[in-house]
């Protein structure tokens, strides 16, 4: 972003006294406010970390708007849409607030253009193996079209998006591992050993050798493919129905509830690992095992999506709060995220074994197929013992093994079918309203089904269900309407939220996936 003249921001930060209170429900764009960054910035204001990083000219550093250290002059302030255009612009990052470590911006969550399509791809480690051409080809545009709308938004191109992300991987693997730094190098996805040196100095103003020197005496390094850290939220977070119904609905084999952590089998693109999360008041702590530590920075971004981490629950619990019926549930519990996943495909499977039938009926169904098709994990600290099986290995599958009606076998074979051909792309650079055009074209699949998919697979904060029991139970005791037409107009106030506001609904229900499981 270009410099303003002294004089216009110290006019502007004149004025703050007559500005109301802070507001990040319409946040994107954020660092182009230059009044609102400033006060977000002198007020310290966490809610803020990852809509935007503030450099600072005097120190040549860049750090998030909730950094410890006394706020610099504001026209000394410099803002900037991603940690990428910072590096880019000459600063090297905070050595207090890690402003590389801060919960993602939670545009590239509810956003379905192609600037947050590719953020989400470039988190999945796209650009690391496929190049920017494997970026622009999943996303249907020219490489040249694809650099020039991320630079225009994130003032930066989606190498240098990439560059940043590995660095950050490099500097977890540093502090938490003993692995040789040539290993680290590699994992973190450099190609080369000088350049990760050069990133790494340049980034974090230190040295490899240096970074490992600062660990913390008393944290002792983990084993090797096992790492331990935090992921960090805007607060607040209900963990209630997040874990309650991650754990709920767990399949037998591949996820588990076990010592106050929800456990899960990860299929990644270099081998498989294993996500042990635990909510704590003010992160998850997470412990990976993995069979290929080039996997970490894809498992990291897959943890944080399936607990829907990045998300703005002021923002969300706000524009709810409006709603005189919705209110009280907000106020009870606020910061309820949508419990996604992270394999899509598995999930759009899981949920045709769900139709029209019990939690504990479709998570039977989805055992016997892990069981017979799934490939087999090693987990020697639980009892995870399958990867979920992949579209190809479930089209080899006969339909008459199946134990429920005819008509869903063909819509499962149906589906099958068309993920393995790659017919439906329901990954997180997926185009949201294609994926729904093309799963209501298979035979089988319902509103239900497929707003189902689009809440959790597919992400989209808007996705709403009033066609779910649950759903029409709830709005029956809330005095809502209760059929699916005329709920959705009643809903039309809840947008783009109505995901969350499924969560809400949901809660009023005796039901399992409300609530943490016991340890």
């Amino acid at each position: 972003m270009p410099a303003r003249p002294v004089a216009w921001v110290v006019t502007m930060v004149s004025d703050f006294c007559q500005w109301g209170p802070l507001t990040i429900g319409d946040a994107g764009g954020m660092h182009e406010d230059v009044e609102r960054c400033v006060r977000a910035v002198q007020s310290k204001d966490a809610r803020f970390d990852g809509w935007f990083f503030t450099g600072v000219v005097t120190t040549g550093i860049y750090c998030r708007p909730s950094c410890p250290v006394v706020p610099p002059k504001p026209e000394n302030m410099r803002f900037y849409p991603s940690a990428a255009a910072a590096q880019q612009a000459g600063f090297r990052a905070c050595k207090r607030c890690r402003p590389d470590t801060s919960p993602g911006s939670p545009e590239w969550n509810h956003r379905a253009d192609v600037v947050a399509r590719a953020m989400r791809l470039i988190a999945d480690g796209v650009v690391d193996r496929e190049g920017v051409p494997g970026l622009a080809a999943r996303l249907g545009y020219s490489t040249r079209q694809v650099e020039r709308q991320l630079n225009a938004e994130l003032g930066a191109g989606p190498l240098a998006l990439a560059r940043a992300q590995r660095a950050q991987t490099a500097r977890l693997l540093i502090e938490t591992t003993l692995l040789p730094m040539g290993d680290v190098a590699f994992a973190a996805g450099f190609a080369s050993i000088r350049a990760f040196n050069d990133t790494v100095r340049e980034v974090f103003a230190l040295t490899p050798s240096a970074l490992r020197d600062r660990v913390a005496k008393g944290h002792p390094p983990a084993g090797a493919g096992v790492l331990s850290l935090r992921l960090p939220f805007r607060a607040p977070l209900c963990p209630d129905n997040l874990f309650g119904h991650l754990a709920a609905t767990a399949v037998p084999g591949v996820e588990e509830w076990r010592d106050g952590a929800f456990r899960r089998a990860l299929r990644l693109p270099h081998g498989h690992g294993i996500a042990t999360l635990r909510p704590q008041p003010d992160h998850v702590a997470c412990t990976l095992s993995l069979s290929d530590l080039r996997d970490l920075p894809i498992a990291i971004s897959r943890c944080r999506w399936m607990l829907d981490l990045d998300a703005d629950p002021v923002a969300v619990d706000d524009l709810l709060r409006t709603d005189p019926v919705l209110a009280p549930l907000v106020d009870k519990a606020p910061g309820r995220r949508v419990p996604r996943t992270v394999d899509a495909p598995e999930f759009a499977v899981r949920a045709v074994l769900g139709q029209q039938v019990s939690t504990a009926a479709a998570r039977t169904h989805a055992a016997r197929l892990v069981t017979a098709y799934g490939d087999p994990v090693e987990d020697p600290g639980g009892g995870l013992t399958h990867l979920f099986p992949t579209p190809a290995a479930l089209a080899e599958l006969d339909p008459d093994s199946l134990a429920f009606p005819k008509t869903r076998r063909t819509t499962l074979m149906t589906l099958v079918d068309a993920l393995a051909k790659g017919e439906i792309d329901l990954g997180v650079g997926s185009d949201w309203d294609e994926a729904r055009a093309r799963l209501s074209a298979l035979p089988g699949f319902g509103p239900w089904t497929v707003e189902t998919i689009a809440m959790r697979a597919l992400g989209d904060p808007d996705a709403f269900i009033p066609g779910d029991l649950g759903i029409r139970a709830a709005a029956a005791m809330l005095e809502l309407p209760v059929t699916p037409a005329a709920l959705t107009r009643r809903a039309a106030q809840w947008r783009p939220w109505r995901a969350y506001s499924v969560q809400y609904l949901w809660a009023t229900l005796d039901h399992a996936i409300n609530l943490l499981p016991a340890n």
